[in-house]
């Protein structure tokens, strides 16, 4: 039901809106001692026990008392980005996962179940793009088993943030005990005014499979065994981009996958001792430009949300959030 509060608020979101955006405002003190409240935004994922609990575009849960409760209600659930190219969720998410395939998969319903001997979670853990065709206790458990016969933990990567993403699902697993890990950020942005930079792109040096040279600058893996090398080498046109050191590791790395209208850019790493010259934007730059030559017109990335050099780095680069996503772990 909808009331008021000091006939000032008024509370428009009821347990029906559950699934939709919202925007509510929370007592969090004595209203008499100065009338301090919090406004949270998220999904609104469960009202049960006169307790709210909404997810936010990060992915952190909140949960309100519904006494608490001073004004809420329902808002867009997609607002508009100023910067970025259109890209639905689910477009998005099929384009990242098709650059970093793992070893096997099987489908359980439209959950895909994917393993390459523990490297990275990307590789190891469901993606849970739509119905799994069971209930979900029952899909839980045959993912689990599948991933035990594999000695691999079960994770399950969860977006948050956008329309069509899996608040939902991730309230559902935070009630069964899951706790999330990792929390990342997929942007957006044009390949085109990166690839028109003013960056010397000269001692930089494009594959089309990852060499040892290459492999020695990657951090993601100490033995880069056949599963390593069969991610890597995975995605429908890659690129491998190198840029020499003084020694045998280079200097900085980078890859690019080329999907239709899409170029993906992950692994970019550069030597501490020569950082601040520039040469992440040259790495990319010099990727973009061969994106742009096979037909590209939009880019995306990934970025941990802790890694703020990172991050600052692609601002400036023009790209903007699209979505978070987290990996929920089996209790």
């Amino acid at each position: 039901m909808e009331f008021t509060f000091s006939g000032r608020f008024e509370v428009r979101v009821t347990r029906t809106d559950v699934g939709k955006r919202v925007s509510v405002r929370q007592l969090t003190g004595d209203a008499r001692a100065g009338e301090k409240f919090t406004d949270t935004v998220g999904v609104l994922t469960s009202w049960d026990d006169g307790v709210l609990l909404i997810t936010r575009r990060t992915g952190e849960s909140v949960r309100i008392p519904e006494s608490a409760l001073v004004a809420g209600k329902v808002v867009p659930s997609a607002p508009a980005r100023r910067r970025g190219p259109s890209a639905t969720f689910e477009e998005l998410s099929r384009v990242c996962a098709r650059a970093w395939r793992p070893v096997e998969s099987e489908r359980l319903g439209d959950w895909e179940l994917r393993a390459a001997s523990g490297f990275t979670r990307r590789a190891n853990s469901v993606l849970p793009l739509g119905d799994p065709g069971l209930p979900l206790d029952e899909a839980l458990t045959r993912a689990g088993q599948w991933y035990e016969k594999r000695a691999l933990p079960l994770f399950i990567q969860t977006a948050t943030g956008a329309e069509g993403t899996q608040e939902r699902l991730c309230a559902e697993l935070e009630r069964r005990g899951w706790l999330p890990e990792v929390s990342t950020e997929v942007r957006t942005g044009a390949p085109a005014p990166l690839g028109d930079r003013d960056s010397d792109i000269s001692a930089v040096r494009l594959e089309r499979s990852v060499d040892d040279a290459w492999l020695r600058r990657y951090q993601r893996s100490a033995d880069p065994g056949p599963h390593v090398l069969h991610v890597l080498n995975s995605g429908p046109s890659v690129w491998f981009a190198t840029v020499p050191g003084e020694g045998a590791v280079p200097a900085a790395i980078g890859r690019c996958v080329v999907d239709g209208r899409w170029a993906g850019f992950m692994a970019v790493e550069v030597d501490p001792a020569y950082r601040r010259r520039g040469l992440a934007t040259a790495v990319m730059t010099a990727l973009a430009r061969r994106a742009l030559e096979e037909g590209a017109s939009a880019a995306w990335l990934q970025v941990e949300a802790d890694n703020t050099a990172a991050r600052v780095l692609y601002d400036g680069l023009g790209f903007a959030v699209h979505h978070h996503y987290q990996y929920f772990r089996a209790p």
